[in-house]
């Protein structure tokens, strides 16, 4: 993210999963040529060599499959990524939707052995996206009754034997207010926040090409905030100043460029 987004340099890897989840999956999920996902990387200023060697990091990690018809590599997201994009999207599109008040909140103990590093990796990923914070190393903390989707998750990962979960509310009789001031870094998420309108509002594009562009630096910028910002009781904690002018910002202007970059995105994959 430029300016102060923080830079927006995305890792490719990280960049095609945003394009193949913005245009590939509302229609899917079908194969997409190789070539041409080389060339949209290019666009963001990818080398042709940078790009296939992101692509080929995705295949070894099983975030994608590669196909060959011919001459040609066509790539598909597995069904895990799929799962993620898809876990993704449900945060994304419903975060700040509606005030939020005292609620259930969840704690997630886990001792997970160091030979199973790769799904303490992941679990922490996850965790973050769900609205978890960290309170130390190997408790974590989410405003929201989690139960369903921490099931799903450590049987996913196979490590629901090194957990332990448990739902309730914080007592009154100390700041709580004050205490998941340190879990989660509110200052840091109202700058972004911020930072985000600053950035996107007003912006316009003249074709279609620069529509993907805006609309995916939109949401792989937007894709974040689920991450950042645990959705705190508004009784607990005030919601963080610019968050409903980024919501709004984003739900306008994401579909706004849909079909003018859905048609980039269609004319540069195809053969």
């Amino acid at each position: 993210m430029a300016d102060q987004l923080g830079g927006f340099d995305p890792a490719p890897q990280d960049l095609v999963l945003t394009l193949l989840g913005a245009h590939d999956v509302p229609r899917d999920g079908g194969a997409v040529w190789s070539g041409g996902l080389v060339r949209l990387l290019g666009e963001f200023g990818f080398s042709e060599g940078a790009a296939r060697v992101a692509l080929n990091r995705l295949v070894a990690k099983d975030l994608l499959t590669r196909s060959r018809t011919g001459r040609q590599v066509h790539y598909v997201l597995t069904p895990r990524t799929r799962t993620v994009l898809e876990e993704g999207d449900r945060r994304i599109f419903t975060l700040g939707e509606r005030p939020r008040r005292e609620t259930t909140w969840t704690v997630l103990w886990h001792a997970i052995p160091e030979d199973r590093r790769l799904a303490r990796t992941r679990l922490t990923t996850r965790l973050r996206f769900l609205g978890f914070g960290s309170v130390q190393d190997g408790t974590w903390l989410a405003p929201h009754d989690r139960e369903q989707e921490l099931a799903a998750l450590l049987k996913e990962l196979d490590v629901a034997e090194y957990t332990g979960v448990m739902l309730g509310r914080p007592a009154t009789a100390v700041d709580f207010g004050a205490f998941v001031a340190r879990v989660w870094d509110l200052g840091d998420l109202a700058r972004r926040y911020h930072a985000f309108v600053e950035h996107f509002r007003g912006r316009e594009v003249g074709s279609d090409g620069e529509a993907l562009l805006l609309r995916t630096r939109l949401v792989h910028t937007f894709r974040e905030f689920p991450a950042l910002d645990p959705e705190l009781p508004e009784d607990l904690v005030p919601a963080p100043p610019c968050r409903t002018d980024a919501l709004r910002l984003f739900h306008f202007l994401y579909p706004a460029l849909a079909d003018a970059a859905q048609r980039h995105f269609d004319k540069v994959t195809k053969p």
